[in-house]
């Protein structure tokens, strides 16, 4: 297959068929293609577009709990972080538009939220979208990351903001290793990010990209293990086997099990330090909740699903109420 040259600066360019999939892909979710770029990953992708947007002091807005790898990026690039309250249904409307006003950006999980599980109902989407039809130079990320692997429907491509990028990395669909981040939003942006991008890494690997079409179309095929709709059946099989293991043991999860899917689970404890050394004593790696946390709340862990199989469950779900019916004391 020849190398496909950028005309314009002689350098190589992004792979043809990578970005033609993945237009197939933004049409079936209602997002517009007219721009695309390909980053080297969901991280990787945001910074660039923070970057291009926002300048050091500015307030960026994000879901709280949050996910721990983007409080750090905020922070590494001088932004305050402005929380958004999430509930047992999703993403809260801020109690103020002015909130949002004050942001240069806000960066939302439209669906599988990490760490909590929950996407954003269409309701709440239409409201917090009100808020931002007055604010047309805030930039409103949505990290698609579950994307290829949901069963939620996008419910943001009904009304996108003004200004949005929507961004989608291959590493929870075709593997951690595969490097590859399908970015859509306005020429400007875009552009800007790719120039910013060019300075460093410059391009992702073509070979990586042609193997990320490939991958992506053999497993859009068919229902099997593998397929796209396989992962996705076997992760919603895994997360319903636990959530009802978890009832038989009388453990509440904070969610609507109706809106939830991906890999994690969000479970409020007494004492979250107790709570993890129980479970580590058990042989069961679970992460406090503090870590993911702006607003001071209830303490809570997260446990992921991504390495447990269906027959872990029964155990873990008895091990954790266990655990949680543990008193902790203090020893001088």
């Amino acid at each position: 297959m020849p190398l496909a040259l950028d005309t314009a600066s002689g350098e190589l360019g992004d792979d043809e068929d990578l970005l033609a999939i993945s237009r197939e892909w933004l049409v079936s979710q209602g997002i517009p293609y007219d721009c695309i770029g390909v980053f080297s990953s969901t991280l990787d992708t945001i910074e660039r577009a923070l970057r291009q947007h926002a300048r050091p002091g500015d307030r960026v807005a994000i879901e709280d709990p949050c996910w721990p790898p983007l409080l750090a990026l905020l922070r590494s690039l001088r932004l305050r972080p402005v929380p958004l309250a999430m509930d047992s249904q999703g993403l809260q409307l801020p109690s103020s538009p002015a909130l949002l006003s004050s942001c240069a950006a806000v960066v939302l999980t439209p669906r599988a939220h990490n760490p909590t599980g929950m996407s954003i109902r269409p309701e709440r989407w239409r409201a917090l979208r009100k808020q931002l039809r007055a604010l047309p130079n805030t930039l409103v990320i949505f990290n698609d990351y579950w994307g290829l692997l949901g069963s939620t429907p996008l419910v943001c491509a009904d009304a996108l903001p003004g200004r949005w990028l929507y961004v989608m990395s291959l590493g929870k669909s075709l593997g951690p290793e595969m490097r590859v981040c399908i970015a859509a939003g306005q020429p400007d942006l875009i552009e800007g990010m790719r120039a910013h991008f060019a300075l460093g890494p410059r391009k992702v690997s073509l070979w990586l990209q042609r193997l990320a079409a490939l991958l992506w179309r053999q497993a859009a095929r068919g229902k099997g293990r593998g397929s796209f709709v396989g992962m996705r059946d076997a992760y919603s099989a895994r997360r319903q086997a636990l959530l009802a293991e978890l009832r038989k043991q009388g453990v509440a999860t904070e969610q609507d099990d109706a809106c939830a899917e991906g890999l994690h689970l969000w479970i409020g404890v007494p004492d979250e330090l107790a709570v993890v050394q129980a479970m580590a004593s058990r042989g069961w790696a679970v992460q406090a909740g503090s870590a993911m946390v702006l607003n001071a709340s209830s303490p809570a862990i997260r446990i992921s699903m991504g390495a447990l199989d269906r027959r872990d469950m029964k155990r873990l779900a008895a091990d954790l109420a266990e655990a949680l019916s543990l008193q902790a004391r203090a020893v001088y």
